[in-house]
């Protein structure tokens, strides 16, 4: 009776978190939902705000303040809100914003396309190369090309600085699952769905280098949480300007270096250093791997009670929203969390940094999504016409 009570608690907590039962994509011009604020991020309009919100592991509902709000200078910002009930506490009429809810209940989950072209809006930062082309429509293919970019800024044949006309800006977002916080802890087996998808796929495969007992000092691009050197090579392999790794075990960090002119390694137990590959496709199998006594950390969408890791894993990898797991089992100190299988994800499209109003300029994303989509969409219609 009580193994019964715990599966049914935790079902409920794990509906809780679904979200409403309805797929609601509708969006409410001039309509605020005031308060419950989770967290903000930059969006060029509502309907990339929405799939943010939906990527998001507890927003239920949103509103994006659009570039004709006059009230103050906060325009472009996507507030991601959530509440107990799992809808607006308020709704208010205000000029200047549209609001909106997760399409997390919509069956399947729309994948974002982000086709449009933003005339006199600047995706700020995150260059990591710049040349020149002729039109937007160049600069956008170049991007699309190019499997490192997520978005671009074009300046175009008018802008005030004459030398800066033409320029085309590479942008790189991470697409990649990563957890926010990898730590030690006994009891506790975390690891990745299988159908996690790790970077673009390609036909050449490669190994990849690794120098274990080996540091690399100096050149710091970025320290990210990592659960193991195969990780850690994966997330140099997807960022452009990564040019090596250091992986430190004992608090699992994963660093990023980067310096074209020279590789200095010095002895260091513990500490795993390599090189990524650029063009082919890395050997996955590490993603298939439990971490015993390894916690995911955060990114929560829900849990429910199994008797084993091994359930857990198969449970998420089944889940289209679930990435990445956690399963607390009967040897943790805390009997409340016996049993849980923590399910778990973050945003993984394309966002910029920060988006703000700017003459002579258009920006965009990467078209890489809507030919994914598109293939998706082709093979459905094929399945269909066949059956």
């Amino acid at each position: 009776m009580m193994r019964t009570y715990l599966i049914l608690l935790g079902l409920l907590s794990l509906c809780g978190l679904c979200f409403s039962s309805e797929c609601n994509a509708e969006f409410q011009e001039n309509e605020d939902f005031p308060g419950t604020d989770i967290q903000h991020l930059y969006s060029p309009d509502a309907e990339h705000c929405q799939h943010l919100c939906t990527q998001h592991p507890s927003c239920q509902f949103f509103t994006f303040i659009r570039s004709d709000w006059t009230r103050d200078n906060r325009h472009f910002y996507c507030y991601l809100k959530s509440t107990p009930s799992g809808v607006p506490n308020k709704r208010a009429p205000l000029l200047g914003v549209t609001s909106g809810f997760s399409l997390k209940p919509c069956n399947p989950v729309p994948q974002p396309c982000l086709s449009k072209v933003y005339q006199n809006v600047d995706f700020f930062g995150a260059d990591y190369q710049t040349l020149f082309t002729a039109d937007y429509e160049s600069c956008q293919r170049a991007c699309t090309q190019d499997p490192s970019c997520q978005f671009f800024t074009f300046v175009n044949d008018v802008f005030t600085s004459d030398y800066m006309r033409y320029k085309c800006h590479l942008k790189f977002s991470w697409t990649i699952p990563r957890p926010p916080l990898v730590e030690g802890k006994a009891s506790v087996v975390s690891g990745f769905s299988h159908k996690t998808q790790m970077g673009l796929n390609f036909d050449t495969a490669c190994q990849g280098k690794l120098f274990h007992n080996t540091a690399i000092p100096g050149n710091s691009l970025q320290a990210l949480p990592a659960s193991s050197a195969e990780h850690c090579q994966m997330l140099c392999s997807a960022h452009p300007s990564c040019t090596f790794f250091v992986f430190i075990r004992e608090s699992f960090t994963c660093n990023l270096k980067s310096n074209v002119n020279e590789m200095v390694t010095v002895a260091k137990a513990g500490v795993t250093s390599g090189l990524p590959e650029r063009f082919c496709q890395l050997n996955n199998s590490w993603i298939k791997e439990a971490l015993e006594d390894v916690d995911f950390q955060g990114s929560d969408i829900g849990f429910e009670y199994m008797d084993d890791a091994k359930t857990c894993q198969r449970k998420c990898s089944e889940d289209a929203n679930c990435q990445f797991y956690a399963y607390a089992s009967e040897r943790v100190s805390n009997p409340d969390y016996w049993r849980r299988c923590y399910f778990k994800r973050v945003i993984t499209m394309p966002a910029p940094p920060k988006v703000v109003k700017l003459a002579n300029v258009v920006s965009g994303f990467t078209l890489k999504n809507c030919r994914r989509a598109l293939h998706t969409y082709s093979c459905l219609n094929q399945i269909k016409i066949t059956v």
